[in-house]
This record gives structure tokens, sequence and C-alpha cells, in this order.
């Protein structure tokens, strides 16, 4: 098993929220190389109001530039074609478990997930998932993306 400090970033990337754009098509060309045609799950790290819905946001209006997209903080997940988008901010993976968590992402597509924390990481992949993580670092004038592969 792989420490913290042994991970791979697959990509780094630096943008503030309001040029988001270089991120998002970075994001879409690294989806397109690793999806081949199966479900992937993007666990996002990082603090309040540091851009997570944001990417979400701005990703789903790149692919579906017609789709109304809302935060899913008191549904818990809301889908755009094959993206969905869940918010598990102060939920417990028990309370996850029980609500059938595992069967939501059997569903083919993108699955971004806010507040993924390492528990959940590794039983997902311990499960067989295709998990990646952003982790977004919050700086003064912009932020800094690392996405790297989940480890069990």
């Amino acid at each position: 098993m792989m420490s913290e400090m042994t991970k791979t970033t697959l990509s780094e990337i630096r943008s503030d929220l309001e040029n988001i754009d270089k991120l998002v098509v970075s994001l879409k060309d690294i989806i397109s190389h690793i999806s081949q045609n199966k479900s992937i799950i993007f666990l996002l790290r990082g603090d309040l109001a540091s851009g997570k819905t944001s990417l979400v946001h701005a990703y789903t209006a790149y692919i579906y530039p017609h789709e109304l997209v809302s935060s899913p903080t008191f549904s818990l997940m809301h889908q755009y074609g094959d993206i969905f988008h869940y918010d598990f901010y102060q939920r417990s993976l028990d309370e996850l478990m029980h609500l059938g968590m595992l069967e939501w992402f059997e569903a083919h597509g993108v699955h971004f997930v806010e507040w993924g924390e390492r528990a959940l990481e590794r039983l997902l992949c311990q499960h067989g998932y295709e998990v990646y993580v952003i982790e977004i670092v919050k700086c003064p004038q912009d932020r800094i993306y690392r996405i790297y592969h989940g480890q069990a």
C-alpha cells in the first residue's frame, strides 16, 4: 500500500476561478484518456470555498452548455446527462452506505464527489471503482488543482 507521501500526481494546474477554462479542458483530456467508456469517480478535496462546486459547474457547463447547474448540498446528488455531482459534506460513511451509495456509482459516467474523504477513497478502491482525487489548494491569487489516482 502506498502512503499519502508517495502518491503520483497526474496533473497539477494553477488557475483562478474566473479563468477556469484551462483546467476544464485539461480535465476533459484526462477523463478522455483514462475513462475508456467506463465510469470514473473524482473525489474533490479542499477547504470551504476552495472551488469544488465551481469546478464541477465549469466542467458540466463545458460538456452540457444548456444545463442549469446547481449545488447538491441538500439533495446529495444532481445528475446532468452522464455527469453526477455529489455533496457529502458532514455525511458519515455509514450513513452513505445505508442510503445505497455504492449503487449510485454503478451508473455509467463521470462522478464528482465533494468532500470525498480518505475512508471513502479506500472503500471505493477496495470495491474496484476507478477513483481519482482532485486536491484543491486555495492560494491568495489562484488555486492549485492536483489530480492523482486514488489508493486503497
